[in-house]
């Protein structure tokens, strides 16, 4: 009897959907809600802060676009640590991310169930979480080009609200706001200069601020389920780059403008604060929509690149094989079942103890981003050349091998200096030894699935190290509902 064809990937996801996917994966709460924090600490010269954390996401999304130009696939750097640094960086990587993102989609479902709570007090917020989940735990099951629409939408929004503020504090800053008296550049040198608190503040600001520039690895397992994927990627990495450009960092020039540095409260979103000086009516309510949907756009992300992640690694026989089954419509849904269960399972502790549960899970990230990061600079620094000889490549990092290796610089110095900070020191502990235990389990089950003396295999639909040359994208594996 003849088996039932396999079923693959939709290939539903646009240019347009990709460029929002990077560009919305950047802009998030980190940004709206954790500037105030960069500003306490550094003063006006937290733009030093945001411009180094900047110019080193940038670049790991140019070289993270680079390899998935070139080997489309839903494991993305976890498949290229797999091929360029052995089944157990995969294995780490894969499942390092799996927790990290599987955790934030809990994070993501309660923060924004708080701000609905707040407006809704009479509602408790175990519902707004499982009703948050349930929602977009739905939106990933339909079919692909539902989520790249959903996501596409919610990350125009937050644009739109990023380019409202540049244009509003721009105004007020030539004086053409009317009620409003142009502050001028008294906020950027006064009141203990540019720098308050020295190279130690812009430091310590550079070691909250990067974490903002999380979430622009979906990108990459994306590209999988695009329409031809090498230009797709292409043009969503050349245009995110300058758009995050000019919108993160833009916003932040403003924000920095407007608003005396001493004023900042780290637990607090300095836009409000911003924007109550221009006179906008309600700017409390304006700012935690805008978190809101900044949250949700990053559940909906994170949601679908931990599934793709789990089918992945349940492809490479390193999760379980059920979750690399499709449905008809292409969508492994029951990775997406797999990848919600965090944070359906935080309903429970939310229900019973409301507002605990929020804090503890958002300690469990650490700086696991960092290692991944590592992870994916590495694989760059292995796999560019023979790409390059393989005429594969489509969008080029510059500089290389250069940039890639004072991109690595770069990432050990970060985790040096937060292995220094009293502050930073248990969340890079904490990934540190999740991802040694991880690596461990990796090489044990490597050295168990292959004879004795003979390579480890790559995943299925990856080509072979030398040459690196055009293959046919394989299916995954017989699959049914």
């Amino acid at each position: 009897m003849t088996p039932p064809p396999a079923r693959t990937a939709q290939a539903a996801l646009r240019s347009r959907h990709l460029a929002m996917l990077a560009l919305g994966g950047v802009i998030g709460a980190g940004l709206f809600v954790g500037t105030g924090a960069g500003l306490a600490t550094a003063g006006p010269a937290v733009l030093v802060s945001y411009l180094l954390a900047a110019a080193l996401a940038l670049a790991i999304m140019r070289m993270l676009g680079e390899l998935a130009a070139a080997i489309p696939e839903s494991g993305s750097f976890s498949v290229y640590a797999h091929r360029a640094l052995g089944a157990w960086a995969g294995f780490t990587t894969g499942w390092l991310y799996t927790w990290v993102t599987a955790v934030a989609i809990a994070v993501e479902a309660l923060a924004g169930a708080a701000i609905l709570h707040a407006w809704w007090p009479t509602v408790p917020t175990w519902v707004f979480t499982l009703a948050a989940m349930t929602v977009f735990t739905i939106v990933n099951m339909t079919d692909v080009r539902t989520f790249g629409e959903a996501e596409f939408w919610f990350a125009s929004l937050k644009v739109l609200a990023v380019l409202a503020f540049i244009a509003l504090g721009t105004a007020a800053l030539l004086g053409l706001l009317p009620g409003t008296r142009s502050p001028g550049l008294s906020h950027l040198t006064g009141d203990g200069g540019f720098a308050p608190h020295g190279l130690s503040g812009i430091v310590t600001a550079l070691l909250g601020v990067v974490f903002a520039f999380g979430g622009m690895e979906v990108i990459g397992m994306a590209a999988a389920e695009s329409h031809d994927p090498g230009r797709s990627i292409r043009t969503a990495v050349r245009t995110a780059i300058w758009r995050i450009a000019l919108f993160y960092l833009g916003s932040v020039l403003v924000l920095v403008l407007l608003l005396p540095w001493r004023s900042a409260r780290p637990d607090e979103s300095p836009y409000v604060a911003a924007l109550v000086r221009l006179g906008i009516p309600h700017a409390d309510v304006i700012t935690q929509a805008v978190i809101l949907v900044a949250l949700l756009s990053a559940l909906n992300a994170n949601l679908y690149g931990t599934s793709r992640m789990l089918h992945s690694l349940a492809e490479r026989g390193e999760a379980p094989r059920a979750l690399a089954r499709r449905t008809r419509r292409g969508v492994p849904a029951r990775a997406v079942a797999a990848a919600a269960a965090v944070g359906f399972a935080a309903v429970v502790p939310e229900a019973v103890a409301p507002g605990a549960a929020l804090p503890l899970l958002a300690k469990a990230m650490g700086a696991a981003m960092l290692f991944m990061w590592l992870a994916l600079a590495c694989s760059h620094l292995v796999l560019r050349r023979s790409l390059e000889r393989s005429g594969r490549l489509v969008l080029r990092t510059r500089g290389f091998p250069a940039t890639t290796r004072m991109v690595i610089g770069a990432i050990a110095a970060l985790m040096v200096l937060m292995a220094l900070s009293p502050a930073t020191r248990p969340q890079l502990l904490t990934s540190a030894a999740l991802s040694a235990a991880l690596a461990l389990t990796g090489t044990h089950l490597a050295r168990r699935r292959r004879p004795s003396g003979q390579p480890a295999a790559l995943p299925p639909s990856v080509p072979p190290r030398e040459p690196v040359g055009p293959t046919p994208r394989e299916p995954s594996v017989p699959v049914g509902d």
